[in-house]
């Protein structure tokens, strides 16, 4: 275990990270924006076998948010928890706001950086990708299975 624990907001969800999260980014496709109410969604990336819920996973709630992708979020607060995507089967992405201690993961990227609200400007030096980064796991390239991330989702239900 790396000691590394979360949660939501109202305390009723709990998870723990088995190893260090990599991968840390900020996204700034629509449907993150929604999903986060944010300008853009800091996340990071584990190995799914590395992420347990350790209190509340029976309030955990999941929505098809892409043709491609799901997403999960408290069920009593709405703080988003999980985003998990069927070209990284392997590993599920989460908002580093919901560690315990944010600080110690800092985001390394922007990906849809084309997408950004205009008047966002996260004022850093990060390298900065119009759609996913060239070495994006899963996918060949750098562009979406498709634009239902991009239109604020496709799925329009709970899975």
């Amino acid at each position: 275990m790396t000691g590394r624990t979360g949660g939501c907001m109202c305390g009723v969800v709990r998870y723990e990270l088995k190893s260090e999260p990599f991968d840390s980014g900020w996204c700034h496709c629509r449907t993150c924006q929604l999903f986060s109410g944010a300008p853009a969604m800091a996340f990071t990336c584990v190995p799914r076998e590395d992420f347990a819920w350790r209190e509340g996973e029976e309030k955990v709630r999941w929505i098809k948010t892409s043709s491609f992708g799901r997403r999960a979020f408290c069920s009593q607060c709405g703080t988003p928890l999980q985003v998990q995507v069927d070209h990284q089967p392997e590993t599920l992405d989460f908002p580093i706001v919901t560690l315990d201690e944010p600080d110690a993961v800092a985001p390394e990227f922007h990906i849809f950086w084309r997408s950004k609200v205009a008047w966002f400007d996260p004022g850093d030096a990060l390298p900065r990708h119009d759609k996913f980064r060239p070495d994006t796991r899963g996918l060949e390239g750098t562009e979406p299975p498709d634009n239902s991330s991009l239109s604020g989702g496709g799925g329009r239900g709970h899975v």
